[in-house]
């Protein structure tokens, strides 16, 4: 008995404790929120704001991205509480046109002349014939109320009294359905705009839901979609392949009021080219530097090829269980700068050089590994060989300390990860696929300007990673978003998360369609 209430007191201790830890982490958020929002006050009187706090280079727009992120993480914390107390619920040319894809609904008009009796005779017309035109037209976004009635329902004889439980739903006892929060997210993540342009555009529609309010629901998304996240990243790390980059992501740090540099990692997938079965995906981990302890941490499991550019941190990555393909993107970058210059004869070879190989590769897109292999073996090994004789016999003759002899050291001294896509059919020539995957997060960046706070850049990775596998894989992310926040407050087993990545989601929505 002695030994069952002291392991009841310890258990009870221990989650005093933690509930005592999660509560002083989410004042230390509410602190720092106080503080950017002192912040935004100061930045808009012209007096202090600028000169004081050194905030020459953060309008007050921009400090209101920062409250949005802070505002996601308290609400993200407070969700994940909530999870683990439910019992506590919280208050030129003409282009061409194209079809129209058949899916869309057809409006359909008649266009017929006022008078429809002959002008010669007066006889009565009749139809030999018609021509049609199809125009894309849009009806702008309509917003409606769900209003859920639940009847109660009594016996006559016994008195008993039913009534069906409410619906779960993402904010309990609060406005949005999971539709309106998916919106948000592809809003903000997929399309790049702001939350406090959000609310404006509400505005005009004469809703009025200010900024916190839809932070509120991204923080309580992410924090429902992050078991997602995480199954999606275990699948991209069990890929043979992985196209790897970094790329910085300013973020505010407020005891200085001004931003410090994040990183988003990138990996991405993409075995289309070769054949391969693995679907489209892409996944950002964001971290607070670009050393390479952060990319040894996030490729600690991870067995297979990386293709990516000559950063010094790849190369130390151990060579027992990863195999390095260098970018011939990256490595072609410095003699196209080179020659848009002009007068640059060597720089354009090359870039003729690896034109060729360029052109080889168009032509076995799509083919297999085995295949790809092949060809390369018997018509890109060539054009391989005869570029090295010609760099090196290039680089004897220019002077050392010249812009075309650090282009050439820099291919020769990469050239067997250049060179491996020679032997291996699932390397391909660049890393271009998670080049491309950043340019929606460079945007968003754009315009957001930085991220609030670091954990607000990961609830970033989290939303970004899932609205832009999505993109790759061409499923719309508002529907599959609005679907996967529905199944996961309605507690979908974790076992089954395989099901909901979203390849296998577009898939079984397939069957559906076609056995409907």
């Amino acid at each position: 008995m002695l030994a069952e209430r002291d392991a009841m007191i310890a258990e009870r201790d221990a989650a005093i404790k933690e509930r005592d830890m999660e509560r002083a982490e989410r004042e230390k958020l509410q602190s720092l929120y106080e503080h950017v929002h002192h912040l935004l006050h100061k930045a808009n009187d012209r007096a202090y704001g600028a000169k004081s706090e050194q905030l020459e280079k953060l309008a007050p727009d921009q400090l209101q991205l920062a409250l949005e992120d802070l505002e996601i993480e308290n609400a993200r914390k407070e969700a994940a509480e909530e999870k683990k107390q439910p019992s506590l619920p919280r208050i030129g040319v003409r282009k061409k046109r194209g079809s129209l894809p058949k899916h869309l609904p057809r409006i359909h008009r008649t266009v017929v002349p006022e008078q429809t009796n002959c002008s010669c005779c007066g006889g009565a017309m009749h139809a030999i014939g018609e021509e049609t035109s199809e125009r894309l037209d849009v009806v702008p976004a309509q917003y409606r109320v769900i209003v859920t009635h639940r009847p109660k329902l009594a016996c006559r004889a016994c008195e008993k009294i039913v009534q069906e439980s409410a619906p779960e739903h993402l904010i309990k006892a609060g406005l949005p359905t999971e539709a309106m929060v998916a919106s948000v997210l592809v809003a903000k993540y997929g399309w790049h705009l702001p939350l406090y342009r959000q609310e404006k555009m509400l505005g005009l529609q004469g809703i009025e839901i200010d900024r916190s309010t839809l932070a509120f629901w991204v923080g309580y998304a992410a924090c429902e979609l992050a078991p997602l996240y995480e199954r999606l990243k275990e699948n991209l790390l069990s890929s043979a392949r992985l196209a790897v980059d970094e790329t910085p992501l300013p973020v505010l740090d407020p005891g200085r009021g001004r931003t410090k540099t994040g990183y988003f990692w990138s990996m991405a997938r993409d075995d289309r080219p070769f054949g391969g079965k693995g679907p489209p995906a892409v996944v950002y981990t964001y971290a607070t530097g670009r050393g390479g302890v952060h990319l040894h941490t996030l490729l600690k499991d991870y067995r297979g090829i990386v293709q990516c550019d000559g950063y010094a941190p790849y190369k130390k990555l151990p060579e027992d269980r990863i195999t390095l393909a260098f970018c011939w993107a990256h490595a072609r970058r410095p003699f196209f700068d080179l020659a848009r210059k002009g007068n640059a004869p060597i720089a354009t070879q090359v870039l003729l050089r690896i034109a060729q190989l360029y052109r080889i590769e168009e032509k076995i897109r799509g083919k297999s590994a085995e295949e790809r292999c092949i060809v390369r073996q018997a018509q890109s090994s060539p054009h391989v060989l005869a570029l090295k004789t010609f760099l090196e016999k290039q680089l004897a003759r220019v002077s050392k300390k010249s812009p075309i002899a650090n282009a050439i050291r820099y291919v020769l001294n990469h050239w067997q990860g250049l060179i491996r896509f020679l032997d291996d059919g699932r390397i391909d020539l660049d890393s271009n696929i998670v080049e491309r995957s950043m340019r929606p997060q460079a945007l968003t960046r754009k315009n957001s300007l930085f991220a609030g706070h670091d954990e607000g850049a990961e609830n970033w990775a989290i939303l970004a990673s899932l609205i832009e596998t999505c993109k790759l894989g061409e499923i719309d992310p508002y529907t599959y978003l609005a679907d996967m926040l529905t199944r996961l407050v309605n507690l979908w087993p974790n076992n089954r998360l395989d099901e909901l990545m979203p390849w296998a989601w577009a898939a079984a929505r397939e069957q559906e369609k076609l056995a409907a």
